[in-house]
């Protein structure tokens, strides 16, 4: 027999209010951001399905590779959503960035790498920044040098030491990403970087570090002595 009175699942909000946001599933916090669904399917069932378009195992670091024109392909999805969504993963991005930016010392690889992890990890191409410092290592300005295609990255030493020199820096520092994942140096990666370093010593602005960006993980040619 049918039991009438069986309980009716929590909705997101109300388990919310009920125990707090760390009970929740990704899907679950995406569906308060969301608000509705449609006719034919709630706002948890339509935050799971945005969460699988680009691989349910990614969860929310999926929307950072997922277009709004994907979004809004998706049927109860519009421009208003999509656009939220976008602004959700930006956030976690910047709130990131800013929690790691307490620590920062580019004098120790493993905090810019945290700075700069959550901004770089995410980037489908290749994406070189210099980062031009002072005396005291504290950051002039950053440069993107260059955005290159999913398989390479175009970097011109001449380029580097024009924006040193404008910034009047006194040390370089260059960070880039794998789209792959994987941080491990490429030959092209060392050679660029001894090319550099060479060009920075004639110069008197020392390179003090090439820091090479997986996904949520790092390589310092200075910490492999490869720099």
């Amino acid at each position: 027999m049918t039991d009438c009175y069986a309980e009716k699942p929590i909705l997101p909000y109300e388990k919310f209010m009920l125990f707090g946001a760390g009970a929740l599933t990704e899907a679950e916090l995406l569906a308060i951001i969301l608000r509705t669904g449609t006719k034919n399917c709630s706002a948890l069932e339509l935050a799971q399905k945005i969460l699988s378009i680009a691989g349910q195992e990614k969860g929310l670091n999926s929307l950072h590779h997922v277009s709004i024109e994907e979004l809004m392909e998706i049927p109860g999805v519009g421009e208003v959503k999509a656009v939220k969504i976008k602004c959700l993963a930006e956030l976690a991005v910047r709130m990131a960035k800013e929690r790691a930016g307490k620590t920062l010392q580019f004098s120790a690889p493993n905090t810019v790498a945290n700075y700069y992890m959550e901004m770089m990890r995410h980037q489908e191409k290749e994406v070189v920044l210099l980062l031009l410092l002072d005396n005291k290592l504290k950051l002039i300005e950053e440069e993107t040098l260059s955005m290159g295609t999913v398989k390479a990255s175009l970097l011109s030493s001449r380029e580097v030491f024009i924006q040193a020199l404008k910034c009047r820096a006194c040390y370089i520092m260059l960070l880039h990403n794998h789209p792959s994942g994987d941080p491990h140096p490429s030959n092209q990666d060392i050679e660029i970087t001894q090319k550099i370093k060479a060009a920075g010593e004639l110069m008197d602005i020392p390179l003090l570090d090439h820091i090479i960006m997986g996904d949520g993980c790092y390589i310092s040619l200075k910490e492999e002595d490869l720099l």
